[in-house]
């Protein structure tokens, strides 16, 4: 079976449909299964995604987007460092 990729918003939609279910008496495994997701998947988004807004996901998709980024520069900028102190000690 193909795995459905969740966008934050629908997420955070999700979520928020469990707390109301939970809060009208269903319990959680009920609650979890109306919404089409495992246990396991709720409790990750949970941990991720509680307490989030939409907005704030959207920003905290958009920073570790920019970070995965950055990181890929400055391993980048690195690795030619390295390189060129070797060509320039003569050990090539």
């Amino acid at each position: 079976m193909p795995q459905k990729k969740h966008k934050p918003e629908e997420i955070v939609a999700k979520l928020r449909q469990v707390d109301v279910s939970v809060s009208q008496g269903q319990s959680v495994a009920e609650a979890v299964r109306s919404i089409g997701v495992t246990q396991f998947t709720y409790y990750r988004w949970r941990k991720e995604y509680g307490g989030l807004k939409t907005d704030q996901v959207k920003r905290l998709k958009e920073m570790e987007k920019e970070n995965e980024r950055l990181r890929k520069a400055v391993s980048d900028l690195t690795l030619e460092k390295l390189i060129l102190r070797e060509a320039a000690s003569g050990n090539y």
